[in-house]
């Protein structure tokens, strides 16, 4: 096995992501100071969302000296065991508009950890009272929805951040400073790939035959602004509603928050200016099981011409090994990215120490030892009490996942097409041509209309 260096690697595991944090804002030149600090000498927190991402989340901002829950919110009353095993006592609540109504000012902080479909709406509910936000990747559910998390946070100056906590893992933060340090010359493209599929858990085609609702569980809450269907066992809830698009995000909403990550933060990447899509073929319903999305970006400073391809692609289509100048047995990792540089590759595993190729060309290269990993979870904390700002709240994470969403927009518009022998590869729709200062595809109305999405009556998200 190639070494990777100060042997950082871990497996690459949803379960196993690094409980680190944030890029510290110095490190890398980010601005800082937002609004006063917290006047409360600790952080009061509620949670929605407990189970899953949602305990981890609680768990790691927990162990912060400073912060307390003192809430918790679920539509599964199921989910409240583990939680309250950590925090005895802490109130529960099914519906989070209750939960901030009635608790007011006693709530400094939430962290939300729905599925992605009601991120949005509860991320902006806690915005308006002021509240500082948590919020899981793919930080919401639609492109529209990416935009006005970021706009209500600049517009109530609260402190926020993604649960992209790998952005803040040694792994990543090292990526970033060998690339920023042009270790492999100015970056010429990147492919990012995922080992898994979009429809890893559900290749149902329809909507599946209804079932009892699980006692102690809200459907009605669990559905939110979603359309109105009924409950299945084992399909939608806990966990399935990745592979749905009422619900989830697909592969590339699941993991491109976290993969495209160091490749937003190393090379200052911030809006599209174009987007395609390929894929196996799609229905209404779930993702496609396959499928290449290709970004093209304007330069920077770190980038070798006037514009930068990002291509991903996902269940287990990669680059090749000559693309990467990979030598006797090395193989590239099942997901990850490989940065094609004018002096040299460097490949990212998702998770693990980045690697740089061809291995003759960097023999006699010494890594740097003075990257360390830090607290994603902690680093909010700490940016409340001192009035600060993470390198991952929305003023980032908006752009990266506003582009994320954009993919599966491209996705969504990929035309169907006779295939040729032996592939069933739908072919790709004409790139569309991406305005991100008017938030507006231009040249394709029906992508545009795919920037957002209807409500049910009640469940409305409002505009910043």
């Amino acid at each position: 096995m190639h070494p990777t260096p100060h042997s950082v690697a871990v497996p690459t595991t949803r379960r196993t992501f690094l409980q680190h944090s944030a890029l510290a804002g110095a490190a890398f030149g980010f601005p800082a100071v937002l609004r006063a600090a917290n006047p409360n000498s600790r952080v009061q927190l509620a949670a929605i969302g407990v189970n899953a991402r949602g305990y981890a989340d609680l768990h790691s901002v927990a162990s912060h000296a400073k912060a307390t829950f003192v809430a918790f919110c679920d539509i599964d009353q199921a989910n409240f065991a583990t939680a309250d095993a950590d925090h005895p006592g802490t109130p529960h609540f099914a519906d989070f508009r209750v939960m901030l109504e009635k608790l007011g000012d006693t709530v400094d902080a939430v962290t939300v950890a729905t599925p992605d479909h009601m991120h949005a709406l509860a991320a902006v509910t806690a915005m308006r009272r002021g509240k500082h936000v948590y919020c899981e990747k793919p930080l919401a559910h639609t492109v529209w929805e990416c935009r006005q998390l970021r706009l209500w946070a600049e517009k109530k100056g609260v402190v926020t951040q993604m649960g992209n906590q790998i952005h803040s893992a040694v792994e990543y933060r090292l990526a970033t400073r060998l690339i920023r340090d042009g270790v492999i010359g100015k970056v010429k493209e990147v492919h990012s790939w995922l080992g898994i599929t979009g429809n890893e858990r559900t290749r149902l085609l329809e909507p599946p035959a209804s079932g009892p609702v699980p006692k102690g569980v809200d459907w009605d809450l669990w559905l939110g602004g979603a359309p109105l269907r009924p409950f299945a066992p084992d399909v939608y809830h806990p966990f399935a509603w990745r592979d749905w698009q009422d619900f989830g995000s697909g592969a590339l909403g699941d993991f491109g928050a976290h993969i495209f990550d160091p490749v937003f933060t190393a090379l200052g990447l911030t809006a599209p200016l174009t987007v395609s899509a390929d894929h196996s073929g799609i229905n209404r319903h779930i993702w496609p099981t396959r499928e290449t999305v290709r970004y093209i970006f304007p330069g920077t400073e770190f980038t070798a011409g006037p514009t930068l391809q990002l291509t991903w692609t996902d269940a287990g289509m990669k680059p090749t090994r000559k693309q990467a100048q990979l030598s006797g047995d090395l193989e590239l990792p099942a997901s990850g990215s490989l940065f094609i540089g004018e002096k040299g590759n460097l490949v990212l595993p998702h998770v693990g120490g980045p690697r740089l190729y061809p291995v003759e060309n960097f023999k006699d290269f010494t890594y740097p030892k003075d990257i360390k990993g830090l607290n994603h979870h902690h680093l909010w904390i700490d940016a409340i009490l001192a009035g600060g700002r993470t390198s991952a709240g929305f003023h980032y994470a908006g752009p990266l996942a506003e582009t994320v969403q954009l993919g599966n927009v491209a996705t969504r518009v990929a035309q169907p097409a006779v295939p040729k022998r032996g592939s069933n590869i739908v072919k790709a729709a004409p790139a569309f041509q991406w305005d991100a200062a008017n938030l507006r595809i231009t040249n394709n109305p029906a992508a545009h209309a795919l920037l957002t999405k209807s409500y049910r009556a009640g469940w409305e998200v409002p505009a910043a």
